[in-house]
């Protein structure tokens, strides 16, 4: 079966929360979002931090002045958002998931985070004990419908706003086949990006640590490389 955005379900009038939407990653998913005209509710720890990253990202170019972009605690995101990205730092994860188990009952939980350590070789994958960071955001969320999706977007060109499209696609693990289609329906608001089922969530270690192999790309060749999966 051929990749056909037209089959994708409308998902415009779903509100998007992001936690660690203060962060490189998380603020660059908002920024789009918040250009492709969706709801966006930015959390942090800090109430003040997220709501000074929303004015911010509400007045950044390509933004609609009538955008809803606003910032709490991550405690109101999970409670207000339809669907909830977690792109927190890894050494953060864990703790951080685990107090949003209540307000994140029955909601979508997009996990992006990438278990990464860093010395003087390089980037390198971390083992993580459930297997994947998404695999411990599942074990932490057993009342959530989780997935992973948005590991290789480069936070760089989420951010550039001279860029109308970001050309890549979106690699999505999970064992809920009917989130396959609202994600990659969010992913296509982003011009460029599709969405592409990859596995269930046990095959999302590999997409974690390849994360590692596209930060060695970036630094050898100065550039922010994404991921195309041909023939689709």
């Amino acid at each position: 079966m051929a990749y056909d955005a037209s089959t994708l379900p409308d998902v415009s009038g779903l509100t998007v929360g992001i936690i660690g939407g203060t962060g490189d990653q998380g603020r660059g998913l908002a920024y789009r979002f918040a250009r492709a005209g969706q709801t966006v509710l930015i959390g942090s720890r800090d109430a003040g931090r997220a709501a000074d990253a929303a004015r911010e990202i509400a007045g950044l170019p390509g933004v609609d002045p009538g955008a809803t972009v606003t910032g709490a605690d991550n405690d109101e995101v999970a409670r207000l958002s339809d669907v909830v990205i977690v792109a927190v730092p890894w050494d953060g994860h864990e703790p951080t998931v685990a107090a949003l188990a209540g307000p994140l009952a029955g909601k979508i939980v997009v996990d992006c985070v990438n278990p990464l350590g860093f010395d003087k070789q390089g980037p390198y994958a971390l083992t993580v004990a459930e297997g994947s960071a998404v695999q411990q955001a599942a074990r932490l969320l057993p009342d959530s419908r989780v997935c992973a999706a948005f590991n290789h977007v480069s936070a760089p060109l989420l951010a550039d706003p001279d860029l109308d499209r970001i050309d890549l696609d979106v690699l999505i693990c999970t064992e809920d086949r009917e989130l396959v289609g609202v994600v990659a329906a969010l992913a296509a608001r982003i011009p460029g990006m599709r969405g592409v089922y990859a596995g269930r969530l046990r095959n999302a270690h590999q997409i974690e640590a390849f994360t590692a192999n596209l930060i060695a790309i970036n630094k050898r060749y100065r550039t922010h490389a994404g991921i195309r999966v041909t023939d689709l």
